[in-house]
Formats: C-alpha cells, structure tokens, sequence
C-alpha cells in the first residue's frame, strides 16, 4: 500500500468486500452437491474477508480521524522552585558567611517579597538547600546559613586539593594552548601594581583562576565533585586573603601553575596545584580560630 493516502486504502478494501458480498448473492442454479458446498464454502470465505476488510476500515478511520493530543503537562510550581533554588544558591556563595559580623539568619518573608514568588516554592528551595547542606533549620529561631567548622573547613579544602590538582593533571593532556593562555589574563590587572591594593578584585581573579583550572581538566564528574565545596572554600579564600601577604604569595604560586601547564609538565602542574590549596588548608589550621 505504500504511501498511498487512507481514502484510497479504505476504496479498495471496499471494493474487495463487495466483490465478496456479491459472490455470495449470487444465483447457484443446479449445482452438484460437491459444487454446492465448495460455494458455500467460499461465500462463509468471502463473508469472513468482508467483515475483517469492513473492521480493518473502520480501525483506520478511526486512528487516522482522532489526532492524539501533544504530550503537555500544566505549568506548575517545579520551575519556580528551581529557579528559587539557583538564585538562594547563588545569593549564599555570593556571602562572605566566614565574616563574623554577617548576618546568616534568613528571613522566609522576605525572600518571597524579594524573589516575588509565594512561600511554597522558597520553602521547597530551602529544603533542597538543607538536604544538600548549606542551611541548618533550628526550631523555634529560624533558618540559617552553615558555617564550617574549622576540621570541616580543613577537610573541604584537602578534598578540593586532590580534585584540583588532578584536573590540573588533565589540562597538560587535553587543553589547548589558547585555554591555558586564558589563565594568564586573568592577573593582567595586577602587573602593574601588587594584589595587595586591589585586595577584592584579586579576591575574585584567584577564585576564577581556581574555577578555571577545574574546568580546563575536562571532566564532568570533577567538576560536579568540586560544585558543591565551592561555596565554602570561595568563601574562606576570601576571608583569608588579606592575611600574613597571602595574596602576593598566591600570585607567584599562581604563575608558577600557569607556567607547568604551559610546557605540559604534567607532574610539576599536578604537585604545585595541589600544594598551593594544601598550604592554604595549613593556613586555616594555623590562624582561622574564629571557625570554632
């Protein structure tokens, strides 16, 4: 039958009925007994190919006369969660919650006049936030952002030490010049002038350049590992930069990264990536009691 539209397949599954229906209207006269029966025979054939012809019609009528529906659900409140979650997400890394003047007490009602959703879709965000750890809900007083202890603290950044450096391991196999030529740029502000005078940009350029190297390791599951630390390890980076010239050391550490990827010297790239976060881990054990 082919393309052929299903008019056309329905005419000729007519004609072949009728052919039969007539067959069996038709005058026998004085026909042999053997005769007879063969007739008989081939008019109940013919009536049975009628009425199969007659319900395979109407089957195709009836499939090709009802259009099934796009597959839509309702719009409901799930993208308002999601988009809720991202932007309390956002908001939290975006806060310096290792200072200890920040306020970390989050306000329900002022988060749906802020995002101007209803409460359902905050109170869905903030509960994903807590299963993944970033707020603690404490009865009676309200929800608050997490901070670390100073072992949790320690223990995030030698995780991220391992995964960086393997990323950094990566990047001398796989990335390309021009992708490792990026990582230079990012300190061209600070040529001229030490970071120390430009402490809050350089705060953000060291975490961009750390973000970086994450992501010029090419692997997906690192940099869904690393997601999560982020947070905590972009917010004591930053509490901790302006401390015992960390930033001047950071920046010769950081060209010395830039300089192993650069001649694709895999090992020297790995060991000086992850030494420069391990230094950092010994940096909070040493001076960052404020996390206890």
């Amino acid at each position: 039958m082919g393309d052929s539209p299903f008019w056309a397949r329905a005419e000729k599954q007519i004609a072949r009925g009728a052919a039969g229906w007539w067959a069996t209207m038709s005058p026998k006269g004085n026909q042999p007994e053997a005769d007879k029966n063969e007739s008989a025979g081939a008019a109940d054939s013919s009536a049975n190919a009628s009425r199969e012809s007659m319900n395979t019609i109407a089957t195709l009528v009836q499939r090709t006369s009802s259009a099934a529906p796009l597959a839509l659900a309702p719009l409901n409140s799930t993208s308002l969660r999601d988009q809720a979650y991202v932007l309390l997400k956002n908001a939290i890394a975006d806060t310096d919650i290792y200072d200890p003047n920040q306020e970390l007490r989050l306000d329900e009602r002022q988060l749906t006049t802020a995002l101007g959703v209803s409460r359902t879709p905050i109170r869905e965000a903030l509960s994903l936030l807590e299963q993944e750890g970033f707020i603690r809900t404490i009865p009676r007083r309200g929800i608050y952002i997490i901070r670390k202890s100073k072992r949790e603290m320690i223990e995030m950044i030698q995780m991220w030490a391992a995964l960086e450096s393997m990323a950094a391991r990566l990047a001398t196999l796989h990335a390309t010049d021009v992708e490792i030529a990026t990582l230079r740029h990012l300190f061209d502000e600070f040529q001229n002038s030490p970071p120390s005078e430009h402490l809050d940009e350089y705060s953000d350029a060291n975490i961009a350049f750390h973000t970086a190297v994450i992501a010029l390791g090419g692997s997906q599951t690192i940099v869904d590992a690393t997601r999560n630390l982020l947070i905590h390890v972009r917010a004591i980076r930053r509490a901790t930069i302006t401390q015992s010239d960390r930033a001047a050391r950071s920046i010769i550490d950081h060209l010395k990264i830039i300089e192993a990827l650069e001649r694709r010297d895999t090992e020297l790239a790995e060991r000086l990536t992850r030494q420069h976060t391990l230094d950092l881990a010994a940096h909070v054990d040493r001076y960052c009691d404020f996390l206890d």
